[in-house]
């Protein structure tokens, strides 16, 4: 422990130096002082009309006569793709003194949106609507609002002018709520008159990373960390009963928070702001922000104990990037503007570290149990091994292309692969965990590597850049060890072999039985959908449809297809209980089991040739090695 100790603090030291070594781009939250910059650009957002689906915004820019191009942020930070959801701005109309100036959008650009300022003008005014999607996919391009609630993202309501530094263009906003409505966020507030917020001027950056989260049920909850920064959850739903587990939910993430500053040794906040949506009618994901978090689950996600289990891993997660991703983060993703195209080679850190980490952080905080992460580990490496696309897409190829992948749909999943550098990585750092253990002698753990490079300096300060090079220096600097071939074995091989190295050597193996073991993340119900990946080698949901077959394997042997319906297993009519029980009757014998399967308008039998029984993966004891894995997992806070 004490060598242990005396590691971290020389860590801590060298992530010091990064700071007057490396680049630093901007800062991160501070409002802007008045006297130090241009005259603010003015957005004010009338979000009265949020329950209908419709965001009204108006813009006022300094101007000088010539021509102007406006630009729609596209590439928005934390998605990895562009996403900006241009195609749901609407009624755009510039004006100079009250008289409407045209614009024309440039032809190879949608995201450009070009005009000529007339002489002697000094202000240009933009009004535009934007229309709240339906849809349950896209991240914020998706579902944000309800009768009863909405998530404000900055970046869908707004232009900038091209050229401009998102770093230092100040913005000044306004927020108008329906009536009764209340509302969080990071983003610092000047004054509030009636249901008006006036938030102090901040650069175009702190703005688009400061959503806000605002409901008529409304429930905000300090979290009692003993010191500062301060934290906060902040929770907006559906119906008041959503909000009655908030108690102890508070204390989960109070426990979240005290293992974090164990693990990192200090923050990159002046607050923090956990935001939380419960609804069943807007997309469920989550986003990270340096001061904040958008989580957005079920309406009744708190009161279900795997539900929230869940949103517990979720909500890890996105408080881990406030260090991976956005204190530090690839050069890469590391743009000029929110327009400039991001290369994305690196989310196997920024995703598959922070997915690990959050994991870790979600076990000792005891958001989850050791059998938790256990179940949700071997979930992971079991569809892996049932991922034949590994044999030619590799892992890196995944990170490169994830602006693809993140919409890519389910069928064919095992075939195509998807944004597998959150999954996979995680096996790959669990196994440089182990080996940091294993090469030290338990002297060292990713827990040092994690104070060395996310650590530096507390407080609010500018985004620290990093490359492949400077991660593989400060883990040599832990343990001398090839870590760059390392990598590069793992990162780009085309092979059907999974990363396995970290929870062998942690004293796990991967195993399958024949009963349900369950699922840590509450996705999988019997009632519900067969999961049947590991065995037919298929998955069906509860209306029959089969949403994934994976390639090869005895279903899509028998012909069988994603998208296709199953109507009657073994001559009766389909139900998730009895396909389930026909696989397990099936082991044993040598008779095939027959599907009847409607694909659009025809309809065919398919003889599935398979007798091992209905199997799930599970992680068993390894007795001849140590148990470091229950080592990670333990609680490290005071």
């Amino acid at each position: 422990m004490h060598k242990r100790n005396r590691t971290i603090g020389r860590g801590v030291c060298r992530a010091a130096i990064l700071l007057w070594t490396l680049p630093l781009v901007g800062p991160l939250a501070a409002p802007v002082a008045a006297q130090d910059s241009p005259r603010a650009i003015e957005l004010a957002v009338d979000a009265r009309e949020a329950p209908r689906g419709i965001l009204h915004a108006r813009m006022t820019f300094p101007a000088r006569p010539g021509p102007l191009t406006l630009l729609y942020p596209k590439w928005i930070p934390g998605e990895h793709g562009p996403t900006g959801p241009v195609q749901n701005l609407t009624g755009l109309k510039l004006s100079v003194g009250g008289r409407e100036i045209p614009w024309r959008r440039d032809p190879l650009d949608m995201y450009a949106f070009r005009c000529e300022i007339p002489p002697g003008a000094s202000t240009l005014e933009v009004a535009l609507d934007f229309l709240v999607p339906q849809n349950d996919s896209g991240f914020t391009a998706a579902a944000s609002a309800t009768p009863e609630l909405a998530i404000i993202s900055w970046n869908q309501l707004l232009l900038y002018p091209q050229g401009s530094d998102p770093q230092k263009l100040p913005m000044a906003a306004t927020l108008e709520l329906p009536a009764g409505w209340r509302f969080g966020t990071a983003l610092p507030v000047a004054s509030e008159a009636g249901s008006t917020a006036t938030f102090q001027v901040v650069p175009l950056a702190t703005l688009v990373d400061s959503p806000v989260v605002a409901g008529v049920h409304f429930r905000r909850l300090l979290l009692d960390t003993g010191a500062e920064p301060s934290h906060e959850v902040v929770l907006v739903a559906d119906s008041e009963a959503a909000l009655e587990a908030a108690p102890d939910f508070r204390w989960d993430l109070t426990r979240l928070v005290a293992e974090a500053e164990a693990l990192f040794g200090s923050r990159h906040y002046d607050s923090y702001h956990f935001l939380v949506a419960l609804s069943d009618h807007i997309a469920h994901f989550g986003l990270e922000h340096q001061e904040s978090s958008d989580n957005r689950a079920g309406e009744r996600a708190l009161g279900n104990p795997a539900s929230r289990r869940s949103l517990g891993g979720l909500l890890a997660h996105e408080y881990v990037h406030s260090w991976n991703g956005k204190y530090r983060r690839p050069a890469g993703l590391v743009a000029a503007d929110l327009n400039q195209p991001l290369e994305t080679d690196l989310l196997w850190v920024y995703e598959g570290l922070t997915q690990y980490l959050g994991t870790v952080l979600a076990a000792r905080s005891g958001m989850w149990t050791p059998q938790d992460v256990r179940t949700r580990l071997a979930g992971i490496a079991a569809t892996l091994q049932h991922r034949p696309g590994r044999t030619w897409r590799s892992l890196s190829d995944t990170a490169v292309a994830a602006q693809t992948l993140y919409n890519a749909g389910s069928q064919w999943t095992s075939w195509r692969r998807g944004t597998d550098f959150y999954d996979e990585a995680a096996l790959i750092w669990l196994e440089v965990d182990v080996r940091l253990r294993q090469k030290s002698e338990g002297r060292v753990s990713l827990d040092d590597f994690c104070r060395l490079f996310f650590g530096g300096l507390a407080g609010r300060s500018g985004v620290v850049p990093y490359t492949l090079a400077e991660l593989v220096a400060a883990l040599k600097e832990l343990v001398s060890e090839d870590w760059s071939a390392f990598f590069a074995q793992r990162l780009n091989a085309t092979t059907p072999e999974v990363p396995l190295g970290g929870v062998e050597g942690s004293g796990w193996r991967l195993a399958y039985r024949s009963e349900t073991s369950g699922n840590s993340d509450g996705n999988d119900s019997a009632s519900a959908r067969a999961d049947l990946r590991y065995s037919l080698g298929m998955a069906v949901r509860e209306s029959g449809e089969i949403s994934d077959v994976i390639a090869d394997g005895p279903a899509a042997r028998a012909g069988l297809a994603p998208g296709m319906h199953v109507i009657a297993v073994n001559s009766r009519k389909y139900s998730t209980s009895l396909l389930r029980q026909a696989v397990r009757d099936a082991e044993g014998t040598e008779e095939p089991m027959e599907l009847l399967v409607e694909d659009r308008e025809f309809f065919t039998t398919h003889r599935v040739d398979y007798h091992g029984g209905e199997r799930s993966p599970f992680l068993e004891r390894d007795s001849t090695k140590p148990d470091l894995l229950s080592q990670i997992l333990l609680p490290h806070a005071n």
